[in-house]
């Protein structure tokens, strides 16, 4: 090339550069208005503090005042790890052999998928900010777990807030000290700057100036298309449900049908994402008569809807159509998460009232003891329940109050992961069934909303038996079916331990607890022929922890489902001839019906 197309090609790049800067500028003053704009709208915030956390604060100071040889110890502890590192990343610079590449250090927590970078191990600056970053922030997080007596609520919520906050301060997440993202702005000349500030313009668009992320393609899915497809009908509704009936793929079906209560802060087709990871798919090979409830995405029309409300003329008014249509006096029951709160509720109702429309329950990572209930916990109290009934003003939580206590129990893997990909290197997020299926969130009824975390997360008046439904004192000893009772592993929604300890206190139901490997979606939606994770069985229920419980407890490769279809056969009686979908109660539309298309964010 010669010296003048050199110079040609240079000034061709400038001027992509210098357009793409003025640009990014544009896109900039953009977003600042949308977001200012709203804020104006919004008006005042009424809360300094919405998530409560001075108290906690202040009393973690108080009690690091009260400790100052620990503090001084720790603070000693930390310029010591500090100068090692130095040290060592001064020798890496200045070419020194023989040098190993990573020193460990105590506090020094391990680098996670964000590091990944070659630069980030490489590059002698980039592997200093890496590892004092790492060095820095296990040193806090571990000074806010150990220092003096904390009561124990407290130190959880101070260890919360303060992971937030290092997960926060992350080097990855600022331009100007991610190498990925440096070296991506130089190859594209600040293309990828353009594309992500644009997707963050269209996201706060989207949220009404608040900051949705995206975290997978929104447009690459569509329920009854490509996910929820399981043939059925829906064949029969109401103002918060429709009741969906899958159409049978064997010639002969178990004479018991069941009926799956799906947790309403999310849709139900986790449960039917595609044909190779749906539950319901499976169920029908098997031989099953499956129904599914299918809840109403609500809005201020079901303001005045209770916890009472989805007991029974949700949950139990399916009940009594899934018998209509199938002429069972009994049938089998399957719940999850929070929609197995409402069943346990309702099944100790029913025991108390000699009830015996169903035969049996299943339970999926479902708390009943909220004692203990995991760090969705460390977001309710008296005063943040204050807030939050504030914020339901219109009759509902909005869908995307819901998706940010989520997202905050992930924050690397949910929202600072995707804000470096999607708008500092202009990458779309990939396209993933079950991501589409987080993002497709729910409102919530404002007093169904408030009772439950008033009822269970604050009081957990339920495990105390101080519950009180329809006039009527229920707890947990009122259930008397037989229970097959999933935990998953590492469920930091609803952790094993607090699930094992609901099960253990139905004293009077026969339970079969099984613990599952990975966490609260993998570890249920996991077919057999994936042949991944195991799950544990014991049935001695006397253990008083889940630990000793899984000291004696029986590991077996692969899913759970064959044995739990196992524990339903032996429960479902005869086989009679295949039952088609709204033979008796008629056929509203197909499924997966209209209910689960309603998308909160194109309201």
């Amino acid at each position: 090339m010669s010296d003048n197309q050199e110079l040609d090609t240079l000034a061709e790049q400038g001027q992509h550069v210098a357009h793409n800067l003025a640009e990014v500028f544009d896109i900039s003053s953009q977003i600042w208005q949308t977001f200012m704009a709203a804020q104006i709208q919004k008006g005042t915030p009424k809360h300094a503090d919405p998530l409560n956390t001075f108290p906690t604060f202040a009393e973690l100071y108080r009690t690091m005042w009260d400790n100052p040889k620990d503090v001084a110890d720790k603070t000693i502890q930390f310029w010591a790890e500090q100068s090692a590192l130095w040290q060592h990343s001064m020798l890496r610079f200045l070419g020194a052999k023989d040098v190993p590449d990573h020193i460990e250090l105590p506090h020094m927590m391990k680098a996670d998928k964000r590091f990944a970078h070659k630069e980030w191990s490489e590059n002698a600056v980039f592997d200093y900010l890496k590892q004092s970053y790492l060095l820095a922030s296990g040193w806090i997080q571990d000074t806010v777990n150990s220092v003096g007596d904390l009561p124990p609520k407290e130190r959880k919520k101070a260890a919360f807030y303060t992971r937030q906050f290092v997960e926060a301060m992350n080097p990855a997440n600022f331009f100007a000290l991610n190498p990925e993202v440096l070296e991506t702005t130089l190859n594209e000349k600040g293309d990828n700057l353009v594309r992500g500030l644009k997707m963050m313009l269209e996201d706060l668009e989207r949220g009404k100036g608040k900051l949705l992320i995206r975290q997978t393609d929104m447009d690459a899915f569509e329920v009854g298309k490509n996910t929820a497809v399981s043939e059925g009908a829906v064949i029969w509704q109401n103002d918060i449900l429709q009741l969906i009936q899958y159409s049978p793929t064997t010639e002969k079906v178990h004479a018991k049908p069941l009926l799956i209560i799906p947790p309403w802060i999310n849709k139900y087709y986790v449960l039917d994402l595609n044909p190779k990871k749906s539950l319901v798919k499976w169920l029908v090979e098997q031989g099953h008569t499956v129904f599914m409830i299918s809840w109403v995405n609500p809005d201020a029309r079901h303001r005045d809807k209770t916890w009472e409300n989805y007991m029974f003329d949700g949950a139990s008014a399916a009940i009594d159509k899934v018998r209509e249509e199938t002429g069972q006096r009994s049938i089998h029951v399957a719940s999850y998460c929070i929609g197995g709160t409402l069943a346990g509720n309702l099944l100790a109702y029913m025991g108390k009232k000699n009830d015996r429309r169903v035969a049996s329950a299943t339970f999926f990572t479902a708390q009943l003891d909220f004692e203990d209930a995991g760090e969705l916990q460390i977001l309710v109290d008296d005063q943040t329940l204050n807030v939050i009934d504030e914020e339901m003003d219109q009759g509902y939580m909005p869908a995307n109050k819901m998706a940010e206590a989520f997202n905050m129990l992930r924050a690397n893997d949910l929202i600072w992961g995707y804000m470096v990909n999607n708008y500092m290197l202009g990458k779309e997020p990939f396209p993933f069934d079950l991501l589409f299926w987080n993002a497709d969130s729910t409102a919530m009824p404002a007093r169904v909303h408030g009772f439950y975390l008033d009822q269970f997360y604050i009081k957990n008046a339920f495990a105390k038996d101080e519950l009180v439904v329809a006039g009527e004192n229920v707890k947990l000893s009122d259930i008397k079916v037989p229970v097959y009772h999933v935990a998953t592993k590492e469920d930091h929604i609803a952790p094993a331990h607090s699930v094992y300890r609901g099960a253990k206190e139905m004293t009077k139901a026969d339970v079969r607890f099984v613990l599952a490997g990975s966490g609260h979606i993998a570890g249920v939606v996991n077919p057999p022929d994936k042949n991944k994770y195991q799950f544990w069985t014991n049935p001695d229920m006397s253990q008083e922890s889940l630990d000793s419980w899984i000291e004696g407890a029986e590991e077996t490769p692969g899913s759970w489902w064959p044995d739990w279809d196992n524990w339903l056969k032996e429960r479902s009686g005869r086989e009679i001839a295949a039952r088609e979908p709204g033979k008796k109660l008629g056929v509203v539309e197909p499924a997966p019906g209209s209910y689960v298309k309603v998308r909160f964010d194109k309201r």
